[in-house]
């Protein structure tokens, strides 16, 4: 990885070097110019949307919790287990 990144910077001086200062920007502001995005922008959203996923995940793992401790599903869910151990 740094080896691609030392290549990367020698390729902008050279061609600072052939056309100036000035006249060259990094590849990563070209892109980010491009997207209408900026780097720091981005890694606002995706720490969002992490915590949207985090907070939808507690929030099943809570109904599975609830709805696997009642009575009526745990026997429903050993006599599954029985039929299926016994038919082998």
């Amino acid at each position: 990885m740094a080896g691609r990144a030392a290549q990367d910077a020698e390729q902008v001086e050279e061609r600072v070097e052939e056309r100036g200062r000035g006249a060259v920007q990094p590849p990563e502001a070209a892109v980010a110019r491009r997207s209408g995005r900026t780097a720091l922008g981005d890694a606002g959203m995706a720490t969002a949307e992490y915590a949207v996923a985090t907070l939808a995940a507690c929030g099943f793992a809570g109904l599975l919790v609830a709805v696997l401790g009642s009575g009526e599903v745990r026997g429903m869910l050993l006599s599954i287990v029985r039929r299926a151990l016994t038919l082998g």
